[in-house]
């Protein structure tokens, strides 16, 4: 699996025109899934986009000191298929990307791992195979 991690803000996922999902400060994850990846390869991504010390801690002035979940932020999750393009030429290919029909199922269970770790109401993603449009404005 691959996660490109932004804190944010707040964060938002458009499909056709309508929003949705929506979080506000938190973390911004877009998820690509490998034709191998097992239930292992969802809980490691899990515990680390979890635990990532990323946001400054007011109390001590530590820059990169609290996790998402102890600033009690949220996470919006969004599977990208395109993490695992690479150039054959000047063509993007995909083949290692895990197909549709097996990548759902599998993202859907990395989605709801997010919520039985955390929190179900603070965990959103956006539309499977969807012509998303995201729109993000990064934490400062």
């Amino acid at each position: 699996m691959r996660a490109v991690v932004q804190r944010v803000a707040s964060a938002s996922v458009e499909v056709d025109g309508r929003t949705v999902s929506e979080i506000g400060p938190g973390l911004l994850v877009l998820i690509g899934v490998h034709d191998s990846d097992t239930d292992s390869d969802a809980e490691y991504i899990c515990r680390k986009v979890l635990n990532m010390r990323l946001f400054p801690n007011e109390s001590t002035s530590k820059a990169w000191d609290l996790n998402v979940m102890q600033k009690n932020y949220e996470v919006l999750l969004v599977s990208q298929f395109t993490l695992y393009g690479i150039l054959k030429g000047n063509k993007p290919d995909f083949h290692v990307a895990m197909p549709p029909q097996t990548a759902k199922p599998f993202y859907s269970s990395v989605v709801e791992r997010f919520g039985k770790s955390y929190k179900p109401d603070a965990i959103k993603d956006g539309v499977f195979g969807a012509k998303m449009k995201i729109d993000s404005k990064p934490s400062k």
